[in-house]
């Protein structure tokens, strides 16, 4: 059971970190801090249920599920056309590494992407993203090593192009 006390402190504790990794996987401030507060709000509804060791994990656990729920959602909604786009052949090709490391990021599957974010982001261990996501460490291991493939190949063949 967790008291107001540890409550309090994970909030101060783990805060900064739920929100960079929902931030990193979203791209969206409003989306994050929501699913950040619905987290701790979780957290604080299951208090009785929840060990005071198992925080971090269980908080990490919330907002990964939350964060594939809200991108579920966001999936069946029908963009709006963007008239204000220019046409690719008129943009200059000054490509920023992070950039297009971040938009490959943004392309693999969320199983995938959360792995990376976790591992190499966060410094999660294998063990501990394989508690928070619920599959075993050798799931853990295989999906970070094509998510790994995959950018970095995406990456190579978007640096020869220029």
């Amino acid at each position: 059971m967790i008291s107001a006390k540890e409550y309090n402190a994970a909030v101060r504790e783990y805060t900064k970190n739920v929100f960079r990794f929902l931030m990193k996987s979203l791209k969206d401030e409003h989306a994050a801090k929501d699913i950040l507060q619905d987290c701790f709000l979780k957290l604080w509804e299951n208090r009785n249920k929840v060990s005071p060791r198992k925080i971090k994990s269980w908080l990490f656990s919330v907002a990964h599920n939350d964060m594939i729920n809200f991108l579920k959602k966001e999936s069946r909604k029908t963009p709006l056309p963007d008239s204000g786009n220019l046409n690719a052949a008129y943009q200059k090709h000054n490509f920023d590494v992070k950039g297009v490391i971040d938009y490959e990021l943004n392309k693999l599957p969320a199983i995938q992407k959360s792995i990376i974010l976790l591992r190499d982001l966060e410094g999660y261990e294998y063990k501990e993203i394989a508690q928070i996501l619920e599959i075993n460490e050798s799931q853990v291991k295989v999906y970070l090593f094509r998510a790994r493939v995959k950018i970095k190949n995406s990456v190579k063949s978007i640096m020869n192009v220029i």
